[in-house]
């Protein structure tokens, strides 16, 4: 049976609650289709079905709770013990090494951005605990990137209706330049909007760094 006519029948029986448990699981390294998921729950709220505001919080809370217990489990148990018991949950050992390459290559930015990188969210967050990457600054880039990606793929199917298919394939694919795309657009107007301060601020740093004249003392 195709992977769109199980989720359509997860749904018919457990409506919300497949959302929710199916994104902690899926955090976990679970097999679990997460974006087709959302975006096909998108759709049903765009037929009137499920309440769009509804299934954002509980696809947050499923990916933040999914998450925030894979950095635990990274945290307290380290890397030793997930390479011995992760085939398990399928963490291969290839890929952990190529989370590893990933993390080293981009840091605390993956977190982020992993939302949107093929098997890379279901690393960041043991890595995250390994590195021992204080909680404050995990939940910062974790819980922002979660609520980014959720609300992307919840609103394919609310928006695009009937297409929602074809349009989370584009969306799916070319993720990761959206993103790139919607934190430039993001970031200029940020700059534009607060110019004034943050020329200010520039100025005053510029002022700072400039080296003192040293003054001659007359002997």
């Amino acid at each position: 049976m195709e992977l769109l006519k199980w989720i359509q029948l997860w749904f018919g029986d457990y409506g919300y609650f497949v959302l929710f448990l199916g994104l902690v699981l899926e955090f976990i390294a679970l097999p679990f289709p997460g974006e087709t998921t959302m975006a096909y729950a998108g759709y049903l709220s765009y037929e009137g079905k499920l309440h769009f505001g509804l299934l954002i919080l509980l696809a947050f809370l499923g990916t933040t709770i999914g998450i925030t217990i894979t950095y635990f489990i990274g945290l307290k148990l380290g890397l030793p013990f997930i390479k011995r018991y992760g085939k398990w949950v399928l963490l291969t050992e290839h890929k952990i090494e190529r989370a590893q390459k990933w993390f080293n290559k981009y840091g605390k930015g993956l977190i982020f951005i992993g939302y949107f990188i093929p098997g890379a969210r279901h690393f960041s967050g043991y890595f995250s605990g390994i590195i021992n990457l204080s909680f404050r600054k995990f939940a910062l880039y974790a819980y922002s990137g979660a609520l980014f990606w959720v609300v992307l793929f919840l609103s394919i199917g609310k928006l695009f209706g009937p297409q929602w298919n074809h349009v989370f394939h584009l969306a799916e694919k070319y993720s990761v330049w959206i993103v790139a795309a919607i934190a430039l657009i993001v970031l200029t107007f940020v700059v534009y909007r607060f110019r004034k301060p943050l020329s200010t601020l520039l100025n005053k740093m510029v002022r700072k760094l400039k080296p003192k004249p040293v003054s001659k003392t007359l002997k």
